[in-house]
C-alpha cells in the first residue's frame, strides 16, 4: 500500500488541498485511492504516536489504524493531510530550533506503516511571510522574541529541514513546492498527491485560483480557457499567471505585518535568502521539487 502524508508546512495551505481532493473522493475510490476525512485520522494518529513515546508499535497497530481510517474498505493508496502533523504553530521555533520536532514526528508517522510505501509532501513558504503568519496562528501568543526562541531569522533554512527529514526516514519519497507557486501548480499538486493518471479528469483544479481572483477575472479566465484550450501544462500556467497579474484580489495576495523590527529591509533580506534556499532544495538528490 502507498501511504501519503501531506505534512504542511504550517500556514501554507489552510486545508485547501484536502478540500479539493475530497471533491474527487468517489472517482478516487474507484481507482483504489482513499482520501479519508480528517476526523478519521488526525487525532487517532497524533495520540497513537504520543502514546508510543518513541517505542515501536505492536505488530497489529498498522492494521488496526487502517481499519479505523478506512472503515474496513480496501485501498491501494491512502492520502492524509494535516499542516500540524509535525507540530503546532507555537512549537515551530521551540528552543531556538526550526521544526526541532521534525525527525521525531516523521519517524513516528513512518513507524505506523513500516512495510508500506511512504510519501511525504511539504509546501514551504518565504520566511518573510511565514514567520509572521505562524506567530499570528498561535493560540496563545507570547511576545514575538519568546516565540522565536532565540533563533536568528537568517538561519531559517527549509533545505536543512528537508535534509533532516530525508535522513530521518530515508525510505520515504519527499515532494516539495513553494507556497507562492501554488496557484500555478495546483492541479499538478492534486494529481501527485492522489497518484492518479495524468490524463484522468480531476475536479478542483482551479479552486485556489478562484479564491484569489476577482469574479470578473475568473469568468474571463474560464471563458478564455474554453475558447483557447492550452496545449501544454506550461502554456496553462502562463495563462493563469497573466490573469492573476491583472485580476488577483489585492487583499488575498498582499499582507501587512506589524511585528517588532519587521522592516522592508528585513523582508527583502529573508526573501533573497529564501530564493537561494529554494535553488538548493531543487538540486537536492531524492527530492521531487515541483516548480511552475
Amino acid at each position: 500500500m502507498q501511504i501519503v502524508y501531506h505534512i504542511g508546512a504550517n500556514c501554507t495551505d489552510e486545508e485547501r488541498l484536502l478540500k479539493s481532493l475530497l471533491k474527487n473522493a468517489q472517482s478516487f475510490t474507484d481507482q483504489g485511492i482513499k482520501v479519508p476525512g480528517p476526523g478519521k485520522y488526525r487525532r487517532l494518529i497524533r495520540e497513537t504516536i504520543q502514546n508510543l513515546d518513541g517505542a515501536q508499535p505492536a505488530p497489529d497497530t498498522r492494521d488496526i489504524l487502517l481499519d479505523a481510517i478506512l472503515d474496513d474498505e480496501q485501498a491501494n493508496r491512502v492520502v492524509m493531510s494535516h499542516d500540524r502533523f509535525i507540530c503546532f504553530p507555537h512549537r515551530v521555533f521551540e528552543e531556538g530550533q526550526f521544526y526541532g520536532l521534525a525527525e521525531q514526528k516523521v519517524t513516528g508517522l513512518s513507524d505506523l506503516f513500516p512495510q508500506d510505501d511512504l510519501e511525504l509532501f511539504i509546501g514551504i513558504r518565504n520566511p518573510a511571510t511565514f514567520v509572521p503568519a505562524v506567530f499570528r496562528d498561535c493560540d496563545n501568543r507570547n511576545d514575538f522574541a519568546q516565540f522565536l526562541g532565540g533563533i536568528a531569522l537568517d538561519d531559517i533554512r527549509w533545505s536543512s529541514l528537508i535534509a533532516r527529514i530525508r535522513a530521518a526516514v530515508p525510505r520515504a519519497s519527499v515532494t516539495v513546492w513553494c507556497n507562492e507557486d501554488t496557484p500555478l501548480i495546483w492541479a499538478q499538486l492534486l494529481r501527485e498527491l492522489s497518484g492518479i493518471d495524468p490524463l484522468t479528469p480531476i475536479k478542483g483544479g482551479f479552486d485556489l485560483i478562484q479564491s484569489i481572483m476577482t469574479d470578473e477575472g475568473m469568468s474571463r479566465f474560464l471563458a478564455y480557457i474554453k475558447g483557447h484550450p492550452p496545449k501544454s501544462e506550461l502554456q496553462k500556467r502562463r495563462i493563469i499567471s497573466a490573469f492573476l497579474d491583472k485580476f488577483a484580489k489585492d487583499d488575498e495576495v498582499e499582507e501587512e505585518y506589524d511585528l517588532p523590527g519587521w522592516t522592508e529591509e528585513v523582508m527583502d533580506q529573508l526573501t533573497e535568502l529564501y530564493d537561494d534556499d529554494v535553488h538548493e532544495i531543487a538540486r537536492m538528490p531524492g527530492v521531487n521539487f515541483i516548480a511552475p
